[in-house]
């Protein structure tokens, strides 16, 4: 069983003056979600996600030794500007994983960062930012003990992205991935993200997430806010044990290839989760007019034409329309035809199940 203690280092064998790495890290979107943690960025049940492949964070890492450690010493770019407003992210961060990354403080790091999908689009581009910014950081390490193993860096990467932001740990690897122990999940862990190891039936290889920009607006209650609303939610131990029941469910769906229940808990599990928000105290809705003007519509073209379509929600009132490949044209058509009245400005992003982050040469 890994435990914390397994990412803190020995003494570095090497050393190293300064360099550059640049990564992507993708997005994810759950299907059993994740809501409610413990301590230390700890999920109060596992969840499992598609990593996209197209809505990515790309950041590029600048490392230079300084001459004392006594503080974290970096500058901070987005899309080549400076950011002040994410300083106080990355320090916390740095905060938190110092103790498992000695090296930080005797460094002085550029880091510029830079997002393939359009800024304030209400996709969360805290679980690609903090991915592509842990591989970054987990290859400077490996520079420092070349020793490294493959599997350790991944898993350790997955493990300090966490620390950032909860689900950035599923956005390492590729391209369905479970965090949080489970039962029936080989290897699964509360500490990092896994790759989920059975088979997935072809139908699920080439999934699309067509994502519609309902509101691009800043949420009025905050991810970390609402989840430590579950703290003393009175439905939260049931949710808990439900986010168990339908992972075993959807791990059986993705093996079989059953589209039809691969719809009936994905849908669940996104109306659920706000169903959380709606009964916490304080009680409070993210989803607009506009997301049950989507899901409803979806919900009739389903009935009507037998394609297997359906929708999950983040934490927002942005809909993400999950369908096979082989049935893109006509979902498209119906999107485009039915749906961007509801989007604002028609805004639009196409995806699909991607692979994980990728070392930029």
């Amino acid at each position: 069983m890994v435990s914390e203690q397994d990412f803190i280092p020995s003494a570095y064998t090497n050393t190293v003056a300064n360099g550059n790495f640049e990564w992507s890290a993708p997005s994810n979107i759950a299907l059993v979600k994740y809501w409610g943690k413990k301590a230390n960025q700890i999920p109060a049940n596992p969840s499992i996600s598609f990593t996209l492949n197209n809505c990515k964070t790309i950041t590029k890492l600048g490392f230079e030794k300084k001459q004392s450690s006594d503080a974290f010493s970096f500058d901070l770019l987005f899309e080549g500007q400076p950011k002040e407003s994410f300083r106080p992210k990355i320090e916390k961060f740095f905060e938190r994983v110092a103790v498992y990354l000695p090296f930080l403080n005797n460094y002085h790091f550029t880091i510029d960062t830079q997002n393939t999908f359009p800024h304030s689009s209400g996709i969360a581009s805290s679980a690609s930012g903090m991915a592509a910014l842990a591989m970054n950081l987990m290859s400077l390490e490996r520079l420092l003990n070349p020793e490294m193993t493959d599997d350790y860096f991944y898993q350790k990467a997955s493990f300090l992205a966490r620390l950032g932001s909860g689900s950035a740990c599923r956005s390492v690897k590729g391209s369905v991935v479970v965090w949080g122990e489970h039962a029936e999940i080989e290897g699964s862990s509360d500490l990092f993200g896994v790759p989920f190891t059975a088979e997935v039936h072809d139908v699920f290889k080439d999934y699309q997430d067509t994502i519609l920009l309902v509101d691009k607006g800043e949420k009025q209650v905050s991810s970390t806010l609402g989840h430590d609303l579950m703290h003393n939610h009175p439905y939260a131990e049931r949710r808990f044990a439900q986010a168990h029941e339908n992972l075993s469910a959807l791990k059986a769906a993705l093996t079989l290839g059953d589209v039809e229940a691969f719809i009936k808990i994905t849908e669940s599990e996104a109306l659920t989760l706000h169903a959380m928000m709606m009964t916490s105290q304080p009680y409070f809705i993210l989803m607009k007019p506009n997301t049950l003007e989507i899901i409803n519509a979806i919900w009739k073209f389903r009935a009507e034409t037998a394609i297997p379509v359906c929708f999950t929600l983040d934490a927002g009132a942005n809909v993400h329309i999950l369908y096979p490949e082989n049935v893109s044209v006509k979902v498209l058509a119906f999107i485009k035809d039915n749906l961007l009245g509801y989007c604002q400005n028609s805004q639009y992003l196409c995806d699909k199940i991607g692979a994980g982050a990728v070392l930029i040469a």
